[in-house]
């Protein structure tokens, strides 16, 4: 019963780091140079090169770390599948190690936090390339309302997600 909970968790993980995936690929395929791409109008508000090159990197980052993540968590759940019918087809009974389990788990769940901050820290710069710099100072009231409630509810998220997944590895 313990490993079709761990690989139910693992599946989740994995999707989770699939859809997110994919928000990374969308966005590094869109051109943050593209003068028609952004909204504003005041040009000392524009990002500069450097907060575009900053946006590519944590886009490339967040990638590198859900990656990580979905591999272990794969590699895990391929080894729980592997132990479970080694069980079934032969006389010895193989034991799923619980320690490298828990561990797997917890380097994959770093994985995707590390991931999604480093998403969240890439939609702050998009937001200031679309709609002006944070350090602007008229003009960057649709930024501050844009990056806000990315950096409150982002971390809130996940600070729930680090708190179900230490108490998992604790209980198990």
């Amino acid at each position: 019963m313990t490993t079709s909970i761990h690989i139910t968790a693992l599946d989740g993980l994995i999707n989770v780091n699939s859809l997110f995936t994919l928000a990374v690929f969308v966005g590094l395929a869109w051109n943050p140079r593209d003068p028609t791409n952004a909204l504003i109008t005041n040009e000392a508000c524009r990002a500069g090169s450097n907060i575009a090159e900053n946006m590519i990197s944590f886009h490339v980052y967040s990638f590198s770390s859900f990656l990580f993540s979905s591999i272990i968590a794969l590699s895990l759940k391929q080894a729980i599948r592997r132990v479970n019918e080694s069980r079934f087809d032969s006389d010895f009974e193989a034991q799923v190690n619980r320690g490298l389990v828990r561990v797997g788990m917890l380097v994959s769940g770093v994985g995707s936090v590390s991931g999604c901050i480093c998403l969240m820290l890439a939609l702050v710069n998009v937001a200031q390339v679309k709609l002006g710099t944070l350090s602007c100072g008229k003009g960057t009231g649709h930024t501050f309302a844009a990056v806000v409630p990315l950096v409150i509810l982002v971390p809130l998220g996940l600070l729930i997600y680090v708190c179900v997944v230490l108490y998992a590895f604790l209980a198990a």
